[in-house]
């Protein structure tokens, strides 16, 4: 019996390939873009250890946890490395400023309870930043041909729309500020085929932008803000203000 392949170990080793490559240069363009006014003290990248999407952000505290340890050569790039389920993160609640998940949900299959998790350690106001495979798109329909050779590195099954992570975004209290899609390139295995089809680009960002094989999303965690109010018999009741007393004197009486 073949031994199975991590889903994460699939998707790195996806990643080599030209239309990987591909793909990974958008993603990395948008996610230097996003990250790189993000200020705070702590960020995490959560799985994919050999790419370095928080390359732009400033903070001062830059860490990779996922499934998989890295190699040593790869983990030296990291401030520290944690070995850990995305179901349970080994953090403090409200202690993370920056948590992006390359494609997460798509090496699990409880992806809203992974994000359930990232919701617990996020401090308020701190962002999240996910990418995924648009299962809409030409490669997702490439994908969900019966007969060919599966495309992308996980099952059609595996792929979760934009519109449902907003959708659960906003059921955990997020406000979602920014949301793009790319790579519009039919899928070719070569470099010679995607360079042809680099007109795409352009084309459908304007035209069928919601079409585009890869997408990034970020949002913020808002706390609403509370006022703590005492019981009412522990409030101090006001004394009865003196009653004022008018004396009538007549002229006589002086």
């Amino acid at each position: 019996m073949a031994e199975e392949i991590a889903p994460i170990v699939e998707l790195a080793e996806w990643f080599e390939t030209p239309p990987g490559q591909y793909a990974l240069r958008w993603e990395q363009a948008q996610f230097d873009a996003v990250v790189a006014d993000v200020f705070g003290y702590n960020a995490l990248q959560v799985g994919l250890a050999e790419l370095d999407l928080l390359r732009a952000n400033r903070m001062p505290f830059k860490a990779y946890v996922g499934e998989v340890m890295p190699e040593p050569e790869v983990a030296a790039r990291w401030q520290a490395c944690t070995v850990a389920d995305p179901h349970a993160l080994p953090f403090e609640s409200g202690s993370i400023d920056l948590l992006i998940l390359p494609h997460a949900f798509e090496c699990t299959e409880a992806p809203h309870e992974v994000l359930r998790e990232v919701e617990r350690v996020l401090m308020p106001e701190g962002r999240v930043v996910i990418s995924g495979f648009n299962p809409w798109s030409l490669w997702g329909a490439r994908n969900r041909m019966p007969g060919m050779e599966p495309w992308l590195p996980h099952a059609p099954s595996a792929q979760v729309s934009l519109a449902r992570v907003k959708d659960w975004l906003k059921l955990l209290s997020f406000e979602v500020d920014r949301g793009r899609f790319g790579c519009y390139a039919p899928a070719c295995r070569t470099d010679v085929w995607l360079d042809r089809w680099k007109f795409m680009e352009s084309a459908g960002d304007r035209w069928w932008a919601v079409c585009g094989a890869v997408y990034v999303v970020s949002a913020i965690k808002r706390v609403a803000s509370m006022r703590l109010i005492g019981p009412a018999w522990k409030r101090k009741r006001k004394a009865p203000a003196a009653a004022s007393v008018v004396a009538n004197h007549r002229v006589g009486d002086l």
